[in-house]
């Protein structure tokens, strides 16, 4: 019965074979035996060698570290930092050390001086257009933090970092679907871990808090956590980037909250992004023009600039201080809805301007397209009749 059962690859093995194979079986058993054994044996003998090889690793750790902060110092010329006491946050001609070794090639960081303290400047609102560089300089802010602690020299001209406990961001967008919450609740989540267990020496960092819900709500949110903090007995220097130019409207209510804005200059239809800090508020964004920039059909961006010019022109406000402090904000919702209601109606999907502005975007786009130095005074005249026959 059990030679039935026999596969083909046991009929074919010999008494010889199986001999080999016992061989080889106990060959690698004593081989791996004798490794054993042998291990072993130099961990005895290292043992008593344990406390120096500890010490010896721990130090060369240590230098590697320090030569690789002194390997980058050397070669992007970063700076020492000034640690102290104090409750200054000082850098002039900071620098973001990735974002800078990896621009294209003949191009320069666009370096930024910033001054936080809990005396006049506190909390910075920042804002300006989008792709400018607002969270870049929040990023750079917290690495120069980090850098200055852990012992290395910082990408800037010069730094004086207060002693820091803690670096609080929130920044970004993402979610947790998976345990129920979406991508606001997990940005409520963060903002609120930063609010409950901030310091006098914290250093907060806030981009876009309140972004992922209504207009109304998020201006609301963002306006009472700059005012919290503002308030707060720890007075923990902040730098709060965002996109409600609403928030300007704070230097003017709170003593430490102070306006800067990233710059920007605009030439014909195009935008020129300075990348540099300035002193003010900023009322633009320009995400119609990011918009276009990630390729968006020209017909959905004619239209987006049509509504944002009517909008504009008739001095809609989504929010006002007063609707701040009030909370009545019933008046400000009625007229965007109002308006609203205008674009979206029949007579105003063929044109949403009246005549006289038609005829001036007319008159602008025409002017911006002559090229000056190549115009001959015949040519000038013509187009100046142009211009007449459309005004007429």
């Amino acid at each position: 019965m059990r030679k039935q059962t026999l596969t083909n690859a046991e009929r074919y093995i010999t008494p010889e074979l199986k001999e080999y194979e016992e061989k080889i079986t106990g060959a690698e058993e004593k081989i791996l035996a004798l490794e054993q054994q042998l291990y072993d044996l130099l961990l005895n003998e290292l043992f008593d060698y344990l406390a120096p090889v500890q010490t010896n690793g721990n130090l060369v750790a240590i230098l590697d570290c320090l030569c690789c902060f002194a390997h980058n110092a050397i070669h992007y010329q970063y700076k020492k930092p000034a640690l102290h006491e104090g409750e200054e946050w000082q850098v002039k001609e900071g620098r973001h050390p990735v974002i800078e070794r990896n621009l294209p090639p003949g191009e320069s960081y666009i370096s930024n001086d910033l001054d936080l303290n809990k005396t006049d400047q506190q909390i910075i609102i920042l804002t300006g257009p989008n792709m400018s560089g607002k969270s870049a300089l929040l990023r750079q802010t917290a690495l120069i933090t980090l850098m200055a602690h852990i012992g290395s020299f910082v990408p800037a001209n010069e730094a004086r970092i207060g002693l820091t406990d803690k670096i609080f961001t929130r920044v970004g967008a993402s979610d947790n679907l998976s345990g129920g919450e979406s991508t606001f609740m997990v940005e409520m989540n963060e903002t609120a871990s930063i609010i409950n267990n901030l310091t006098e020496r914290s250093l907060i960092l806030l981009d876009e808090i309140g972004r992922g819900t209504s207009t109304y709500d998020g201006i609301s949110i963002a306006w009472s956590i700059a005012e919290y903090l503002h308030n707060a007995p720890q007075k923990p220097i902040t730098l709060f980037a965002t996109h409600y130019h609403e928030l300007n409207e704070l230097e003017e209510r709170l003593l430490r909250v102070k306006n800067y804005h990233i710059t920007n200059k605009e030439i014909g239809n195009k935008i020129i992004f300075l990348r540099k800090m300035a002193r003010g508020g900023s009322t633009h964004s320009f995400g119609i023009h990011v918009a276009k920039m990630a390729g968006m059909p020209q017909s959905l961006i004619s239209r987006a600039n049509e509504i944002l010019s009517l909008l504009e022109s008739q001095h809609v406000e989504g929010f006002s201080s007063e609707a701040s402090a009030t909370g009545n904000q019933q008046k400000s919702k009625m007229s965007i809805k109002e308006k609203m209601k205008e674009i979206a109606s029949p007579q105003f999907q063929l044109s949403i301007f009246d005549a006289h502005s038609e005829t001036f975007e007319d008159i602008r786009k025409l002017l911006t397209d002559i090229d000056i130095n190549r115009l001959t005074p015949v040519e000038a005249l013509l187009k100046l009749q142009e211009i007449k026959n459309k005004i007429n």
